[in-house]
Parts: structure tokens; C-alpha cells; sequence
């Protein structure tokens, strides 16, 4: 499809030089996913530059497109449409953040305004017209960075100062401050006169890094972008990047896309968290976009956290990048110490100790670090007092009577309910036995803190969770009952922690169940001081948990990637995951050329009249996977077909 030809309208003439302007038009087909020609107005000449946001008819509709380059000449034959306006003075696109747009959307399958909404903030006219601020000088290198005393840290931090390309996984030890170290690490790029990216999981994150880098650049030299700001002050500190006024931004996901100059330093924390999937087409995650960028850009990448995923590890098994870890000796020295309770020592102890939920050695590590002046942290899988309700003779699950919805609990004393309609259950009865008696089959933070309270009525007992989350806990003897990813740190690191129900981590079905579990560990027991207890509820024979008591987040890793391509899974392999009804799913399968190597699994039925099918390929041969499916996209596009098709490359959900 081309261009609408039209005549020019009159007045309008034609740009003096380069008349015509290459634009990708706004429009998420697949089969429009290419650049189009129109005419330059000569009164748009000085407005409509390469990375501007213009506006255009597009099949009889007036749509945005974002202009690539200018052009003497077209290669359409025929009239050109013209522009009909240019939108704000301020190019949006970068040739960096232009090519990467276009590098994301190719690895993908998806388009390139899809990649564009996700890097580019709305625009905002009154942000675009302020004054920008000034531009500060480069700060002073850090002068004894943290990072210098793991191995190959300070071979790292050399490579950043002197711009080379190096790319490094580091493992970080418990208790460290991370903010700081990545503090640092942008200090040493930003002392060179370079730019830096950091990205984080969330706000809390984003708040401790952003803190860290204040007191170490000082203020006006770095932003913070997240989707917590408003319109306004998200485009103004996205201009402030893109105008080069700041050359260090930090954020969450959207973060990896900001139009840095002259970059040096790319890096993102705790890269298994499942907050960097990104849910908008084309599913591209954080992580792989950034090491995209780096190679790219020949920034350097350092991908840092207490746990390491399959993915990282690939990354060093590869030669790509190097691993940045500590010596054994420092790792005993600021190590807590971990138990599992059904170790041999507790079971001869405590016969029942695998089966309780806590059992006497939870009550004693808690006793004991309480009586010692300190916080005891106790990770609860589950949010709520009763999630989950079965019935209390033989077990089945209860459901309700209108949607066969979980029945759970809200509170002690309370009417059960349904999760999903939210209709009461008092007078639920079990359909296999009559019994009408229920118990808790999966017990939440809320139900724990009830417990531990009563357990220990000296405490303070602090919950954090869902919409309530802490950020802090003071240094005192209190009990913090936190879901996993809402821990707050400790002022002087947790005297034990409790990581209850591992059973619930472990048994989820998902290929990551045994890495994202052990990924939650560490990053609570990180949190607690060297010296202190961490009792895991969970088998010691369990792999991820002896990971957890050797705190071997490499061999985990090595074990996890070697898994993974003996079964031929992510990231061993590219795989394609196809849901949609299923019709549409076997034409896209049907029209796609696929590689030569390429295996189909399934399909299996999705829901209502839907299906998934999966795709793999080896990863020489993920390039053309992804082009292969694209094209067979956009060729249903073309044809208009109703039925939609969701694609997704290296989903981490296959399960």
C-alpha cells in the first residue's frame, strides 16, 4: 500500500530542497509497518526534520506519523500527499532511539509506532515551550567505588571510564547496598562525559536509586522517570534527556528507551523480576532490550542482583559478558545463616517440623532475634487472611455456587465470600460429602500477622503488601510480615527472617517456578545482617533451596540453562507463543515460512473457541522465526482478517 495520491492543495507548494519527507504513519497494522513518502510544504520546510511528529491523511484519515528523513526524491510515481502540519517544535526521535525502535520491533514481530508509544511520552506543549535548565558540568569519579572489591569490578568500572563496551553480570552480596553501587557505576560514566541509563522494578526501587544518586552526582544532573508522574513532568524531564540538558536517567521499564547522548553506562537491577515483561505489544522485556542497546550503542551493560536468571547466565556462557562476583571468604563474612526445616538436624528434633507451618525453629530464630533488640521479617507468599478455603473433612476445594469462583476468607470472624462475584458463602456445603465446615488451605499475610501477634504479644507486628507498602522499618524488636517483593529494609538489616510456605513458589506451574522462588529468597535474605537466621520453609534436598544455603546463585544459574536446553526452552532456544481463536491461529501457522528447523508444539486449547500453539527455532534461527511471523501477520492485515492473534517471542509464561 502506498501513499494517497492527491493534488496539492492550493498555495501549497513543494519544498526548495529535500521536498519529500520518509515517514512511518501511525497506524499498528502489521502490513503498514514500513516507511511512506509525502510532500514537504514549503511552509513546514524548517518544522518537518528528521525525528518530528507531523500529522497526515492516511486513507482518508487524518493520523500522526513521525518523519525519518528528508529526501530530494521519491520513488513512488505519482503525486505525493502533502503534510498537512507539523506537531510541536521538538524532534522525538533520536537516530540512536530511531534505529533501536526499529531493532526491538524486527526482534519482536511487532511494529514500530507500537516500540514508539513505549519509549515516547505524550506530548505536552506547555513542557515543550519551558525554558530548558542548565547544563551542568561532569561530577567528580566516585573515590573508592564499592564495586572495586568484588573480582573484575574494578576491571569494569576502568572500561566504563575509557568508553569500551564491557558487559558484565554481577552477583551481589547479601546486605549490600545496590543503590549506591549503581550509584557509582553512573558517577564513573557520567565523571567521563557520558550518559547513563539505570532501570529498577518499581517505585520503591526507583526511590532508594534515586536517593543514591542525588547524594552522590548531586541534583540537576540526572531525572527519574516512571509512570507514576504526570503527563507534564514526565515529558519535561524526557526533553531534559533529550535535549541533552541531563545525560543520566534512571526509571522503570520505559526508562530503557530515553534518548541518552553519548551513552555509556546501560545497567538494570534484579532482572528476573516479572515487572520488566512488558504487557503491550511487542512484549519486548527490559532486559534484552537494554542488552539490544548495548550492542548497538557500544555502551556498557551491567546486569546486577542477589539471584541470577537463566537468561544472565547465557550472556556469560556465551562470551558476551563477564561475571562480576565476589570471593568465597567475603561471602562467609556478610552471609546470614541458612536452615531449612526439613533438614536432618531439625527432623531428628522436630519429627513434625516439615509438615508445620512453623515450626520450633521458626519460633526460636524469631524468639531469639526478638529478645536481641531486632526485627524479625517473616515473607508470605500469598496477600490477604484466608485466599484459599477447602473443606474441613475431606479437603475439597470450595468453590462458589454462582460462578465456581475460590471461596476465601477477609478476616477472622468473616462471612466467607467468593473472590470473583463477590457473593457470600455461609451456607456453603461441600458437594462431595455435605460437611459445611471449612479450613484454610492457603493462609496470607494478614492471617500470619493475626498469628505471630498473639504468638508474641511484646511485638510490634507491621504488615506491608498490595496497597500498603513500606518502605523502612525502624531497628527494633518488631515482627514485619511482608509478600514477596514488598520487603522493607531494615535501618540496621533484619535480625532473622521466616520465608514461609515454600511450597507455594515451588509447586506453581511455570517453567521459572524454581528460579523466580530462589530469586525471592535471596532478595529477602539479603536483608538480613551477617550473623543472623534465615529459616526456609521448605525440603533441604529441593535444589533452589540449597542454592539458597550455599547463596549459589551461579550454580543455580548453570543448572537452571542447562535444563532449559535439554528440554529445548527459553532462552536455550526462540519460541513463539500463538494464542487466538482457532481458526486464526492455524492460517497465521499455515501462511508463515518458517526456518527449516522450526518444531510447532500443540495446539491446546485457550479458553472459549481459542488455542496456543508454540513455535521454536534455534536461536541462529531466531531472526528469520521472527521475520517469517511477521510476515504471515501482515499478511492477514492486508487481507483484513477479524480475528485477532496474539504473538509473543520468548514469552516467560509458557505454562
Amino acid at each position: 500500500m502506498t501513499a494517497r495520491r492527491t493534488t496539492p492543495v492550493a498555495g501549497r507548494v513543494p519544498a526548495a530542497v529535500d521536498p519529500v519527507a520518509r515517514l512511518m504513519v501511525d497506524v499498528p497494522l502489521p502490513h503498514l509497518d514500513r516507511p511512506f513518502d509525502y510532500a514537504v510544504p514549503d511552509t513546514l520546510a524548517e518544522q518537518v526534520v528528521p525525528g518530528a511528529r507531523v500529522r497526515v491523511r492516511f486513507s482518508g484519515r487524518l493520523v500522526d506519523a513521525y518523519v525519518l528523513e528528508r529526501a530530494a526524491e521519491s520513488g513512488h510515481v505519482g503525486t505525493l500527499a502533502m503534510i498537512e502540519r507539523a506537531v510541536g517544535g521538538e524532534p522525538v526521535l533520536t537516530p540512536e532511539t530511531a534505529a533501536l525502535f526499529r531493532a526491538v520491533a524486527d526482534r519482536w514481530a511487532g511494529n514500530f509506532v507500537d516500540v514508539v508509544r513505549l519509549g515516547v511520552p505524550s506530548r505536552h506543549a506547555a513542557a515543550e515551550n519551558a525554558e530548558p535548565g542548565p547544563t551542568l558540568p561532569p561530577p567528580p569519579a566516585p573515590p573508592q567505588p564499592g564495586l572495586s572489591r568484588y573480582r573484575a569490578g574494578t576491571a569494569f568500572l576502568g572500561a566504563v571510564a575509557e568508553g569500551r563496551a564491557a558487559r558484565a553480570v554481577w552477583s551481589a552480596l547479601p546486605g549490600e547496598q545496590w543503590p549506591q553501587r549503581l550509584a557509582e557505576a553512573v558517577a564513573v560514566a557520567a565523571a567521563a562525559g557520558r550518559g547513563a541509563i539505570v532501570v529498577v522494578p518499581d517505585a520503591r526501587d526507583l526511590a532508594r536509586l534515586d536517593a543514591a544518586v542525588t547524594a552522590l552526582l548531586g541534583a540537576g544532573r540526572h531525572v527519574a522517570l516512571s509512570a507514576d508522574l504526570g503527563p507534564a513532568e514526565r515529558y519535561r524531564r524526557w526533553l531534559a534527556v533529550k535535549r541533552g540538558s541531563v545525560r543520566v536517567a534512571i526509571g522503570t521499564r520505559a526508562a530503557a528507551f530515553a534518548p541518552v547522548s553519548d551513552l555509556g553506562l546501560v545497567a538494570i537491577w534484579d532482572d528476573g523480576d516479572d515487572l520488566y515483561d512488558e504487557p503491550r505489544a511487542p512484549y519486548a522485556h527490559t532486559r534484552d532490550v537494554l542488552v539490544l542497546r548495548s550492542a548497538q550503542s557500544g555502551a556498557a551493560l551491567l546486569i546486577g542482583g542477589f539471584a541470577r536468571t537463566a537468561e544472565a547466565q547465557q550472556l556469560l556462557e556465551s562470551g558476551w559478558a563477564r561475571e562480576i562476583v565476589a570471593e568465597r571468604a567475603q561471602l562467609r563474612a556478610v552471609a546470614p545463616r541458612v536452615v531449612a526445616v526439613g533438614d536432618d538436624v531439625e527432623q531428628a528434633r522436630d519429627p513434625a517440623a516439615v509438615a508445620a507451618r512453623l515450626p520450633s525453629l521458626a519460633w526460636r530464630t524469631t524468639r531469639e532475634a526478638l529478645a536481641a533488640g531486632h526485627p524479625v521479617l517473616v515473607q508470605v507468599p500469598r496477600r490477604g487472611y484466608a485466599p484459599s478455603l477447602a473443606c474441613a473433612r475431606d479437603r475439597t476445594p470450595a468453590r462458589c455456587a454462582t460462578c465456581s469462583g475460590p471461596i476465601a476468607s477477609a478476616g477472622s470472624g468473616a462471612v466467607p465470600a467468593c473472590r470473583w462475584c463477590g457473593r457470600p458463602a455461609a451456607q456453603w456445603r461441600c458437594p462431595v460429602c455435605g460437611h459445611g465446615a471449612l479450613r484454610a488451605v492457603i493462609v496470607g499475610a494478614r492471617r500470619t500477622a493475626e498469628e505471630l501477634g498473639r504468638a508474641f504479644p511484646g511485638a510490634t507486628v507491621r504488615t506491608s503488601g498490595g496497597d500498603r507498602v513500606l518502605a523502612e522499618v525502624p531497628d527494633a524488636p518488631d515482627l514485619v510480615i511482608a509478600t514477596p517483593g514488598a520487603e522493607p529494609v531494615a535501618a540496621a538489616g533484619y535480625g532473622a527472617a521466616l520465608l514461609l510456605d515454600g511450597w507455594a513458589l515451588l509447586s506453581r506451574p511455570d517453567l521459572r517456578a524454581g528460579e523466580e522462588a530462589l530469586r525471592r529468597w535471596m532478595t529477602a535474605a539479603a536483608l538480613v545482617r551477617a550473623g543472623g537466621v534465615v529459616v526456609v520453609g521448605a525440603d533441604a534436598g529441593v535444589p533452589a533451596v540449597q542454592a539458597l544455603i550455599r547463596w549459589d546463585p551461579a550454580g543455580s544459574a548453570t543448572r537452571e540453562l542447562a535444563d532449559r536446553a535439554e528440554l529445548a526452552f527459553p532462552p536455550a532456544v526462540r519460541m513463539a507463543a500463538l494464542t487466538g481463536p482457532a481458526a486464526a491461529v492455524a492460517e497465521l501457522v499455515a501462511a508463515a515460512r518458517l526456518p527449516a528447523d522450526a518444531e510447532l508444539i500443540g495446539p491446546v486449547p485457550m479458553g472459549d473457541d481459542g488455542e496456543r500453539v508454540l513455535i521454536r527455532a534455534p536461536r541462529a534461527q531466531g531472526a528469520e522465526l521472527a521475520t517469517a511471523l511477521k510476515a504471515a501477520a501482515a499478511g492477514r492485515s492486508a487481507r483484513k482478517a477479524a480475528e485477532p492473534v496474539k504473538l509473543v517471542l520468548d514469552a516467560h509464561d509458557l505454562l
